[in-house]
């Protein structure tokens, strides 16, 4: 089956958002997008000032009823546009900390209202750049109840006070630390640009996005929302571009003194000793993992192979905490892993634009190259007993959905996070050494139990390595009001309506002398 898409929109942004207007990129750079469900390029050729002098459409106010089905490739920050934009972010600062919390909140909720009104075509966006099926778009519903969330909670920002030193009246004082840099994923793009950069500016900092290069294009849409909504220039910049360049410069930049990182552990050590190289920034990291979920013979095992495939379903594995280990007793191993295969291989794969389809391709070439690396790899050790067959999509980058059984705990595929629609399903008996294989990782976001016995699921949420812990229940499965993190080497720091805000305050002692006499 050859995909062929019909996008209803026409054009889109793809320029840098900086100081509250679009540009290209101050040396002409800038890189082709391609449809991972077709293959072909849709975002190439000139750039985005030609393009719209061409057509004649100011750029200051576009009407894409006018505009052709193709658009200009994306600017590729510089260096010195980055920089630009940290120099933005930091002029803006003192005047936008000095607002009262009602006048910040009010831009947020502004742009709470403008992204809810735009989700059709953020859905549309995110399938044409990175295939999330607009059947599953949700994040736009989730970024705006975060924004009017942290609106709200700009007076919650308190510092304390103390008469515990005899001859002193004590406070603290919690203020912005000045401008914050966010390196956002490709996966859920929008979530994590919203859900960074709201409480960082609540708290009173002025912030500098940077956007995957793999899904630039709902970000660019951000910034004409953010534009729209009236936020003074240099408060809130967006740029795209790849890590080594514009990710490069603000983990090293002396300006910005916290940084929110959501990606790969490797991008993610390396901004961590950038960090160390420069200012000491604060560093906020959400990482990989290699969540496992563990079912017992208690279990309602059909709801335990409807979740435990959504887990690993969802954005075609594409996730952080996808549930890529299952542990299945071995009691009930034949009946659970048959009832799995046959749940699994009935999703609906095809053109993400379509609203029929719920599993779109991998991102890229390079995603789907490093899933089929780890297939291959699987092949070797496992025993696969699903994916086997080809895609029946002839374009694309379509991976079929693959369960491996009897895999070997020391195996790449059971150490490593995939990122794709994978998954191991292996046996235990034993309640410690189940818990034992689960632990025998670097990772530790998500951890899942399925179990009436809630004597055991709380022994288990205790005992098992991972910064969320679902009981009868699995990852996508989280609570707004709950820390959002992993163990070990999943990251560092929390995310989260409770405790977002935190990461972006730094915390001053006043010690005033009281004279007495």
């Amino acid at each position: 089956m050859t995909i062929t898409q019909q996008p209803r929109i026409k054009s889109f942004e793809t320029r840098l958002f900086i100081n509250g207007e679009f540009k290209d990129a101050s040396d002409g750079g800038k890189f082709d997008l391609a449809s991972p469900a077709t293959g072909e390029k849709f975002a190439q050729g000139e750039s985005s000032i030609f393009f719209h002098k061409q057509l004649k459409i100011p750029v200051s106010s576009q009407d894409q009823t006018l505009i052709p089905s193709f658009s200009p490739p994306v600017a590729e920050a510089s260096v010195d546009d980055a920089n630009a934009a940290v120099a933005a972010a930091k002029a803006a600062f003192p005047a936008w900390s000095a607002l009262s919390p009602a006048t910040r909140g009010s831009y947020l909720k502004k742009l709470a209202g403008l992204i809810l009104e735009s989700h059709a075509e953020l859905a549309e966006l995110e399938a044409m750049s990175m295939g999330r099926p607009v059947s599953h778009y949700v994040e736009s519903y989730a970024s705006a109840q975060s924004l009017n969330h942290f609106a709200e909670l700009g007076c919650q920002v308190l510092g304390t006070t103390s008469l515990n030193t005899p001859g002193f009246v004590n406070m603290t004082l919690r203020q912005p630390y000045g401008v914050v840099g966010a390196i956002i994923p490709w996966n859920v793009p929008v979530y994590f640009l919203i859900s960074k950069s709201a409480p960082a500016l609540m708290a009173g900092n002025t912030v500098v996005v940077k956007s995957s290069e793999k899904a630039p294009l709902t970000s660019a849409k951000v910034a004409t929302l953010v534009q729209k909504a009236g936020f003074p220039p240099g408060v809130f910049n967006i740029i795209s571009g790849h890590g080594h360049i514009s990710g490069n410069v603000l983990s090293h930049h002396m300006d910005v003194r916290a940084i929110s990182f959501t990606g790969s552990g490797r991008t993610g050590r390396l901004i961590q000793e950038a960090s160390a190289k420069s200012n000491l920034k604060n560093v906020i990291l959400e990482l990989g993992g290699k969540s496992p979920a563990i079912i017992f013979p208690d279990a309602n095992l059909e709801k335990a192979v409807e979740d435990t495939k959504r887990g690993i379903q969802f954005n075609s594995g594409q996730v952080c905490m996808a549930n890529s280990r299952i542990y299945v007793h071995d009691s009930i191993a034949s009946e659970f892993i048959e009832m799995f295969k046959k749940t699994f291989s009935q999703v609906k794969s095809g053109d993400p634009l379509l609203p029929e389809t719920n599993h779109g391709p991998q991102a890229d070439a390079i995603q789907y190259k490093q899933v089929q690396s780890y297939i291959e790899e699987g092949k070797k050790v496992g025993k696969m007993i699903l994916g086997s067959e080809p895609s029946e999509h002839s374009n694309g980058y379509f991976i079929q959905p693959t369960v491996f059984v009897e895999t070997p705990e020391d195996s790449k595929v059971m150490k490593e996070e995939i990122f794709g629609p994978v998954v191991n399903i292996n046996t235990f008996t034993d309640e410690d050494d189940v818990v034992a294989r689960a632990n025998d990782t670097e990772y530790g976001l998500y951890a899942s139990v399925y179990t009436k016995d809630v004597n055991r699921a709380l022994r288990m949420a205790k005992k098992l390595e991972s910064g969320m812990v679902g009981v009868n229940c699995t990852s996508p499965t989280s609570a707004q009001d709950m820390p959002f993190g992993g163990y070990k080497a999943s990251g560092t720091g929390r995310e989260g309506w409770t405790v977002s805000i935190e990461n972006y305050l730094e915390v001053k002692s006043v010690f005033i002398k009281i004279d007495d006499e």
